[in-house]
């Protein structure tokens, strides 16, 4: 009998029930009542796991209690939501998705991992995994984008990159991936409301995250708030315990979200705190994040046969397992002792960060900004100097006066050139008052930069907006600004794409600078003055108009696809059915074209491979990169497939008039689909090969293979 075996048989009903326990400690740390009621919780074995708690004095005190003055000597898991940074804030996912490189989105994990467990964490809430194609949701900012292959590379990463070679290592942390399934389909983009999508959009596209996520090893999986057609996933057995750890074998630990568990009594699944204890606990839910719903349901629960012990015991386990493999039994305060290298990270926050922007639109050449010809910049808008706005929601334990804001940034670029900044207006509230002020120091400059979008409280958790555009009053801001006869670049920071039509209309550049982390300014400051050559791809699509959403590429095509200026197609009478801009969007300062597409053999049996290839030269006089998007369709098949799928991506960095090959090894099982049965099925035929620099289709290269019988 193994260490946690003896243990689970020396344990009594309030002991187990502990380990299942989550207990925030966020207001416990500063609250001294409420510190004490946690401090007795876990010393008398009633608190298993804590959130919300860092730094290792802290952390430290809380384990000693747990391992020197319980019963049982179990140490505690210590969770943080540490989704893009804990010290050191990289850019917030949505972002660190325009890079398209798994290298890069490890790398950053693993940096916030080696400064979370210095700071005593064990266990992150990440990564966020819910495919998104709604910008009314605010939690589009947590996520890797709209596409599933995308967010199945993100999950792989991010999780090798928390937790390490080993989970043991003391500067390894567990990776939970979140929400399992379809929260990012929430109705009308509003947060929290009800899911309904079909059994095939879930197998498409929202459980292939959570699949690479389990292949990469993830230790835990969070099920989301929401309910899937009725059923909510905290309670949802079909999910977690038939797909979860049924077909996919998942062994690991499965967190409830904050509170969610007693929340399936508002549900209405659930008339009591022990029917909605035990409807999580049959449902496969293991720990309970802060409801108290396991410690107050799962004892009336086992006396009213709700529950079995064994299956009350199977979760224990579970837990025991999980500290153990992170080494908290062998040293529990192996975490919160080290330091980090802050300088390291910082560099690696400015690399990414200025590889995350997005360069949207640009003419008239006003970019790069040249010291040598601009001596004079207004720089207007309510984000000029906001460096907190720039951590973006969920900033772990980044702060404000350690960030660079876009004011200092820029200074620090151009330190020969005057540069007058003014707000003019507040990020949300109304008035108007100081946009005449904004508009003088306009005028008086030689180039105008505009710094709008939203405030960091505008997205993420309960981030949701009807109406994503400028909030409060900026937009007459940015009209006075447009009319004030100067060129004019516009730096957008937000967590989602904004519906700007006339701003992508009039302004000179427009770039997408999302929330980008403790280094935003100066990875800002080195695209707008030529130091980066910007690379940055949309992972989703942009739209012109709320009234698109949700929107993305991967559209099946319908018995009357759109055509323009065709009423009985697939359009809107009042707007173009296109996209303001598509997926994988991306201008830079020089341009690559592509050539010589290449398939072969052109047929192929399953289990083989198609060699696809195609040339790209950089037709200008600077460096650069260009990203390449391998997508594939299959024009018939036995279920009406979509018209595009990705299935590969590339990025190849060229000098000045260069030349060089990109090539995927395309698997032909990868053309398989979730058939009508939806297991997996490839089906014989045609399929098409098309390569782009975006999904736009109107700049492909395209190909064929043929799968045959």
């Amino acid at each position: 009998m193994g260490r946690t075996d003896r243990l689970l048989a020396g344990m009594t009903l309030a002991e187990k029930i502990g380990q299942l326990n989550m207990a925030a400690g966020s207001g416990a740390v500063t609250g001294p009542g409420a510190r004490r009621e946690l401090e007795e919780g876990i010393r008398n074995g009633q608190i298993g796991s804590v959130l919300n708690v860092w730094g290792g004095g802290d952390v430290h005190a809380l384990q000693r209690l747990a391992v020197e003055h319980s019963r049982l000597g179990i140490p505690l898991l210590v969770g943080l939501d540490v989704i893009h940074g804990h010290r050191t804030i990289f850019p917030v996912p949505l972002a660190e998705a325009c890079l398209f490189d798994p290298d890069s989105w490890q790398r950053t994990a693993r940096a916030a991992a080696e400064e979370a467990a210095a700071d005593g964490v064990s266990l992150t809430f990440a990564p966020m995994l819910d495919v998104a194609r709604d910008p009314r949701w605010g939690r589009m900012v947590e996520s890797p984008g709209e596409d599933p292959w995308l967010a199945a590379e993100f999950a792989a990463a991010k999780t090798r990159g928390f937790q390490g070679t080993s989970l043991r290592a003391d500067s390894s942390i567990a990776a939970t991936a979140k929400h399992l399934c379809g929260y990012g389909a929430v109705t009308a983009g509003r947060e929290y409301a009800s899911v309904d999508v079909s059994e095939r959009t879930l197998h498409e596209v929202h459980l292939p995250p959570f699949a690479a996520a389990m292949a990469a090893g993830a230790a835990a999986i969070m099920p989301a708030f929401i309910d899937i057609a009725g059923v909510p996933m905290t309670a949802n057995a079909e999910l977690l315990q038939g797909w979860l750890r049924g077909r996919r074998a998942f062994d690991g630990v499965v967190i409830s979200d904050y509170n969610a568990i007693a929340e399936l009594c508002t549900h209405g699944v659930a008339g009591d705190t022990a029917t909605a204890a035990a409807l999580a606990l049959n449902a496969g839910v293991d720990i309970d994040m802060a409801s108290e719903a396991y410690a107050q349901g799962l004892p009336p629960a086992l006396q009213r046969g709700l529950i079995s012990r064994t299956r009350l015991d199977e979760s224990v386990l579970r837990v025991l397992r999980l500290k153990e493999r992170l080494g908290l039994f062998d040293d529990p305060y192996r975490r919160g002792l080290a330091g980090s290298g802050l300088t390291a990270a910082r560099q690696l926050a400015r690399e990414v960060a200025r590889r995350a922007i997005v360069l949207l639109t640009h003419r008239n050449r006003v970019l790069p900004v040249a010291a040598a010809h601009v001596s004079h910049i207004a720089l207007i808008g309510p984000l000029a100097r906001a460096s907190g706005a720039m951590l973006g929601p969920w900033p772990a334990a980044g702060r404000a006066e350690d960030t660079v804001s876009i004011l200092e940034g820029l200074k620090t670029a151009l330190p020969r050139c005057r540069i007058d900044t003014v707000a003019g207006v507040d990020t949300s509230r109304e008035g108007v008052d100081g946009i005449s002020a904004a508009i003088e120091c306009c005028r008086a400059a030689e180039l105008v930069i505009l710094c709008l979008g939203e405030d960091a409280s505008m997205s993420g958790e309960g981030g949701s907006r009807a109406d994503p555009a400028l909030p409060g009053c900026q937009r007459a801001l940015a009209e006075a600004a447009l009319d004030a006869g100067k060129p004019v670049i516009v730096l957008l920071v937000s967590g989602r794409p904004l519906t700007l039509p006339w701003l992508f209309e009039r302004a000179d550049a427009v770039l997408a600078t999302w929330f980008l982390g403790s280094e935003a300014g100066n990875a800002i400051a080195d695209v707008l003055t030529g130091g980066f050559n910007p690379t940055g791809k949309l992972p989703v699509t942009w739209p012109r108009h709320v009234g698109q959403v949700p929107i993305f590429y991967a559209q099946r095509p319908s018995g009357r696809p759109a055509k323009a200026g065709e009423r009985l197609s697939s359009i809107y009478l009042d707007v173009p059915a296109t996209p303001q801009f598509p997926f994988g969007h991306g201008l830079s300062y020089g341009s690559c074209t592509l050539h010589d597409l290449r398939c072969a053999p052109p047929g192929v049996n399953a289990g083989e491979s198609v060699e696809v290839s195609v040339s790209v030269r950089n037709e200008s006089a600077i460096a650069g990169e260009a990203t390449v998007f391998l997508f594939v369709r299959d024009p018939v098949a036995s279920l009406s497939r979509p018209l595009l799928e990705l299935k590969g991506v590339q990025r190849i960095s060229l000098g000045p008039g260069e030349r060089g090959t990109v090539t995927w090894q395309l698997p032909v099982d990868a053309l398989a689909f979730p058939g009508a049965d939806l297991e997996p099925v490839l089906e014989p035929g045609r399929f098409e090969i098309h390569v782009g620099q975006s999904a736009d289709p109107r700049d492909f290269l395209s190909g064929s293979i043929e799968v045959l019988p």
